[in-house]
């Protein structure tokens, strides 16, 4: 628009050349004039003037500003010419110089360019702010609709992880990419579901074609030892006793580990007293400590309370303990503490023994790890294993560090829920 608005004014200006060839200076002012007056709303614009810019002809009584003309164009404000009755009009105009000296400008009142140039601007701007706002409140539901769905798969994904492996997750039928992952991850559960179950019944099969004959040839053993007449036989005999003894210990801890691991979470939780718990799992090995000298120092708070199986809990406050007393060299020390905070639960088992490396401890809850100086003594590496199955079961937390000198394993447990 401002191209043809320039192409105007160029095309004015060759008719005006063209009159001036012909009719001189004269006849210049007459087609002047007689194009003001057929312009009465004044959107062309004149002014021809004198060598000393006294005006000749036109419809504009001052020369602009000199200031602003570039390249024979300017840009002027029309409210400024005096007897002009627009307000704040904005032209264009070309300037040159006649033969002789004499001054012409010829232009067009561009107000109605400007406003539409105005009402462009404005248009883009409020297209712009409503498609950002579109384009805002659209990124939001989005959001909102894919954090949703996120939810749903990390909701479903706990409830998995807690032991619930029947559970899936569900899709909406569009065949986006959130229903295809779900489609994977179902699919991965029920590889998975199907492994376990085969893990299940190996063991099941471990359970009925070996554990079986293994009691049977401990119970055999037992026979043997009685019908015994010498004393190298009997020997031998009890110490077959204990190997296979041994043999069991380990083959039901392995199968116990393996439920627990599988179950996920406690099957019917109910309400414990910790402190009476823990004073009869000190009350069972305090013989035990004293028959190697082992000073026993006890901090239970009373009336400490958690959700949870009492048999494996026991059986996790008996094995810390055992380990204590089993690694803590004769004469050692060994302290036990029970509080409760506001944060939840926590019993802590500190002896004065070998202790473990700072580059093993993660590695000890490995079954059958045992750290290479303990390799000496009785076990078979599964203690903590179970420790940390029950401990993840009951949704807690298990921490070892260095008690300077020995170990100080720390457990902590909800409060009131699982």
């Amino acid at each position: 628009m401002a191209d043809q608005t320039d192409e105007t004014i160029e095309a004015e200006i060759v008719g005006l050349a063209e009159q001036y060839s012909r009719q001189g200076v004269n006849g210049l002012i007459s087609v002047i004039r007689e194009r003001v007056a057929r312009d009465p709303n004044g959107k062309s614009l004149y002014l021809f003037t004198a060598r000393d810019y006294i005006k000749l002809a036109g419809n504009l009584d001052e020369w602009p500003d000199s200031a602003q003309v570039q390249d024979g164009w300017v840009n002027f404000q029309l409210d400024e010419q005096v007897g002009w009755e627009g307000n704040d009009h904005v032209a264009r105009a070309r300037i040159f110089v006649v033969q002789g000296g004499l001054g012409l400008l010829v232009g067009r009142d561009v107000h109605d360019l400007m406003v539409v140039k105005r009402l462009i601007e404005r248009a883009i701007n409020w297209g712009m702010g409503i498609t950002l706002a579109l384009a805002l409140i659209g990124g939001i539901m989005m959001s909102r609709s894919t954090a949703k769905r996120i939810e749903v798969i990390n909701q479903i994904s706990r409830k998995i992880m807690d032991g619930n492996l029947a559970l899936r997750i569900p899709g909406r039928g569009t065949g986006d990419d959130f229903d295809q992952l779900a489609e994977n991850l179902n699919q991965m559960l029920d590889r998975i579901v199907q492994l376990m179950d085969g893990i299940r019944h190996v063991s099941d099969n471990i359970a009925h074609d070996l554990r079986t004959p293994l009691t049977r040839l401990r119970n055999q053993l037992e026979s043997a030892l009685i019908s015994a007449e010498k004393e190298e036989d009997r020997e031998q005999i009890s110490t077959a006793v204990a190997e296979a003894d041994k043999l069991l210990s380990t083959f039901n801890a392995l199968l116990r580990i393996a439920r627990l691991e599988t179950g996920g979470k406690v099957a019917k939780p109910e309400a414990l007293d910790l402190s009476q718990l823990m004073c009869d799992a000190v009350e069972l090995y305090e013989a035990l400590a004293e028959d190697k000298n082992q000073t026993m120092t006890m901090n239970i708070q009373s009336g400490v309370t958690t959700l949870g199986d009492k048999d494996l809990l026991f059986q996790v406050m008996s094995n810390l303990i055992d380990n204590a007393i089993k690694y803590t060299p004769e004469g050692g020390k060994i302290s036990l503490q029970l509080i409760e905070s506001e944060e939840g639960v926590c019993f802590e088992v500190a002896d004065s023994g070998i202790g473990i490396p700072e580059d093993e401890k993660d590695k000890v809850f490995q079954r059958f790890y045992r750290v290479a100086k303990s390799r000496s003594l009785p076990g078979n590496g599964l203690g903590l294993s179970l420790v940390l199955a029950v401990i993840a079961m009951h949704k807690g937390e298990i921490n070892l560090a260095n008690a300077n000198p020995g170990l100080k394993v720390s457990v902590k447990l909800p409060k009131s829920e699982l």
